[in-house]
């Protein structure tokens, strides 16, 4: 983005929350978590900015913040609930060879987020790019949904806290902050497609591996 684009979008944001207070930092955040025009770590520095200036309050957009990640993140829970195991079974049986994944990987998910969902959706609120995409296998694993909103709140707070008081602090200087963002989301970026990577390598190793030998004729 170029700093024409930047300064456009950071007006816009700023606009948004100042014409509609609180709800337009809430809204900013639900869209951010539902389909990410602007990423969070534009518009919670900039809610932290306009606290900041006295406009708005830091418990307050701290607050709307936190709920609008809440709303972004039903939609995805319901996606999930709604695909159900059944559909995805469905499309996996379909599809799945071409994707090097079969129902035992499906099984073996299933079981990891039974045992670590919470962590998952507690941790993964804080990790750019995750954030979004860990509502819809809490939804396919039926995580009862008050256990989910509390681990979405929760990890959404935390993660909303610090990009918001980051921005409060600095002020007009938030944008010294984004250079250490981009490293970390580049991190995870990349230790997503090693383990995608390994993944497929593994898949791949195991059909290439030779059947057992028939046995001789009696």
């Amino acid at each position: 983005m170029n700093d024409g684009a930047a300064s456009g979008v950071v007006d816009w944001v700023l606009d948004v929350m100042l014409t509609l207070g609180y709800p337009g930092v809430a809204l900013l955040v639900f869209l951010d978590n539902v389909f990410p025009p602007i990423p969070s770590e534009v518009i919670l520095p900039l809610a932290g900015l306009v606290a900041g200036q006295g406009r708005l309050s830091l418990p307050g957009v701290i607050a709307a913040a936190t709920l609008g990640s809440l709303a972004g993140a039903l939609p995805l829970y319901g996606l999930g609930v709604w695909l159900g195991d059944e559909r995805l079974r469905g499309f996996i049986r379909r599809f799945g060879r071409a994707l090097f994944v079969n129902e035992a990987d499906l099984d073996q998910t299933q079981a990891w987020f039974d045992r670590h969902g919470a962590k998952a959706v507690l941790l993964g609120r804080c990790v750019p790019l995750v954030r979004s995409l860990v509502s819809i296998p809490a939804g396919l694993a039926h995580m009862p949904i008050w256990r989910f909103s509390s681990y979405t709140l929760l990890g959404s707070a935390l993660w909303n806290t610090l990009l918001i008081c980051i921005g409060f602090a600095l002020g007009e200087r938030w944008e010294l902050m984004r250079p250490y963002l981009k490293l970390m989301e580049s991190v995870v970026v990349t230790a997503l497609a090693v383990g995608l990577a390994l993944f497929v390598w593994r898949r791949l190793r195991v059909r290439g591996r030779p059947g057992p030998a028939p046995a001789p004729p009696e």
